[in-house]
């Protein structure tokens, strides 16, 4: 009975290092195109809206209430317009079929006294668009499974590789242009051993896209180079 309990605690010991080494295998890249000034006032909003007019993917709802959570918080904390109350307020105009794809569509719907009004009770400065998704590839080995008499278990390894690829488009509505563009990349390979007991060690890609775009945004719309 020692000698299992002996084994057992290897096995433990194996697995504990195989996780700490594996647990921090993500990397994160932000790049910035500045194309105009920024900056904005104590009274000033920002509303972030997510891209959703792609055939294959849509900007996931959740990314896009992350990106403007996290830029409501800590220094130079920029006030941030939800989503869904948005698009609700402006329908029909900004739904998927029928939102301005650049910045000339958008001239044209602040043409619209109904649309012009409603950006001023929001007090709107900057619409963000944010257009991506996160993609799973490179899946590798294999988990099997199996019950008996004296119990069941699981033994293997898998990995694969998620990238997390994020554009966030920033338009000035006081002048109706591009002022600008930040890409965020994040890549990370997740894991699942499986030693008795399948334990995911997830790369969070998407979490570390949303963190470092918001960082990065809120230096962007306060006036940051």
């Amino acid at each position: 009975m020692k000698s299992n309990n002996n084994r057992l605690d290897r096995k433990g010991l194996c697995l504990g290092a195989l996780l700490a080494a594996l647990a921090s295998c993500t990397s994160t890249t932000v790049d910035e195109f500045r194309q105009g000034e920024t900056g904005i006032e104590s009274h000033e909003s920002v509303v972030i809206l997510g891209r959703r007019q792609a055939s294959d993917y849509e900007t996931r709802s959740e990314f896009v209430e992350c990106v403007g959570e996290r830029m409501t918080r800590g220094e130079n904390a920029v006030s941030v317009i939800p989503e869904q109350e948005f698009i609700d307020a402006m329908f029909p105009w900004f739904e998927p079929r029928t939102a301005p794809l650049r910045t000339r569509d958008l001239e044209q719907l602040m043409a619209e006294d109904v649309v012009a009004n409603k950006m001023n009770e929001f007090n709107i400065r900057y619409i963000v668009w944010v257009d991506g998704q996160t993609e799973t590839t490179d899946r590798a080995g294999s988990i099997s499974c199996t019950i008996g008499p004296g119990g069941g278990g699981c033994f293997g390894f898998g990995t694969w590789e998620d990238d997390a690829n994020f554009d966030a488009r920033v338009w000035d509505v006081g002048s109706l242009t591009n002022v600008g563009t930040i890409n965020t990349d994040a890549s990370g390979q997740s894991y699942l051993p499986a030693l008795v007991v399948p334990i995911p060690l997830i790369a969070r890609v998407e979490a570390n896209a949303c963190s470092r775009l918001a960082s990065q945004l809120k230096e962007f719309v306060v006036g940051g180079s």
